[in-house]
């Protein structure tokens, strides 16, 4: 075979071709096989090393001290969250042996910034970050849109799980949209979050599991808005205002979890409050688009921009109504700018 007819054959091959971490076990099987293929054959013919991916501490080393600062100066105003988060992973990656995987669950209104922490999680633990082949995100109106799969769903997700896992016992998977997810499916991965040893031959104590969800969000916010009547301090809310109306309230929410296995077995090591955003907040986080976009921070330009947000309620305009969510999709630069 020519060279000529080899390329041509890699570059078909590659444009059909879809990423490993993406949620189609069958396909991604298919297309595993392939990519080998392909990458022997341009091996062969470029004598090339292009660096793989592996469960190594090449590509898999936890940085505390990045997950502090990240945590501290681009996640805003979430006092309680970030210290748990920290604490949580920096306990679990120390621990050369847990009894069982990592299990957070993180709840709150969208726009606090539950997506983002997972994220700030990922790139502080994986040296490619969300794109590395070892961190898995699911969303529920996206990978398990049809209830009549379910079935198709569930044999799915375990074997994704399982041969993600026995490939590499330090992977994590990403599900968002918990509230939305049908309690069948949720009950698919509970054994993997069990204190068992070994699973069919397979350990997962070294997992990360994380679960995002909306399902809590409003005690939270009734919460954050007494502390405002009262005239307290928004930084004097503590964990222990939260906890036991927050577990409560989701073991009772109507969708996903209440009918699900997972709360009765205690099987989420923590439940993490994320607070509703002010205003102060949202400029921060304009602020920090502005530095992304490698925009001259300008606070008066930040402020304009917050102000243009929904907030509630509406008479005092307290929290944003979307958090920080629509930032990204707003120019934060003004004429003259």
């Amino acid at each position: 075979m020519k060279l000529v007819q080899i390329c041509l054959y890699l570059h078909i091959i590659l444009t059909v071709s879809v990423p490993v971490n993406t949620f189609d076990p069958l396909t991604a099987v298919v297309t595993t096989g392939i990519i080998g293929g392909v990458s022997v054959l341009w091996k062969v013919f470029t004598r090339e090393q292009v660096p793989q991916e592996s469960c190594d501490s090449k590509w898999i080393s936890f940085n505390k001290e990045g997950l502090q600062n990240d945590l501290d100066s681009k996640l805003f105003g979430q006092h309680i969250a970030s210290p748990i988060i920290l604490n949580s992973v920096n306990g679990f990656i120390r621990n050369y042996n847990p009894k069982k995987p990592l299990v957070l669950s993180l709840h709150g209104w969208t726009g606090t910034g539950k997506n983002f922490a997972s994220q700030l999680i990922a790139e502080n633990l994986y040296k490619k970050g969300m794109h590395s082949s070892f961190v898995h995100l699911f969303t529920s109106e996206h990978h398990f849109p049809h209830k009549s799969n379910l079935e198709t769903y569930k044999s799915q997700l375990k074997q994704w799980i399982k041969g993600n896992v026995t490939q590499c016992g330090r992977s994590m998977f990403i599900f968002d949209e918990m509230d939305k997810m049908h309690p069948g499916l949720i009950d698919s991965i509970v054994p993997f979050l069990e204190y068992y040893d070994r699973l069919d031959g397979v350990s997962y104590r070294r997992a990360i599991f994380i679960f995002l969800s909306n399902a809590g969000g409003e005690v939270i916010t009734q919460t954050a808005l007494d502390f405002w009547k009262d005239g307290r301090v928004r930084e004097d809310i503590k964990l222990t205002d939260l906890e036991m109306p927050l577990s409560v309230t989701v073991f009772n929410d109507k969708h996903g979890w209440r009918h699900s296995s997972l709360i009765d077995k205690n099987l989420v090591d923590v439940f993490v409050p994320f607070l509703p955003l002010e205003s102060r907040h949202v400029v921060q986080c304009v602020g920090a688009e502005m530095r992304a976009r490698r925009l001259q921070p300008n606070q008066e330009v930040a402020a304009e921009l917050a102000e243009e947000l929904s907030y509630f309620p509406k008479s005092e305009r307290v929290f944003s109504v979307k958090g920080c969510k629509t930032i990204h999709t707003r120019s934060p630069e003004r004429p003259g700018q």
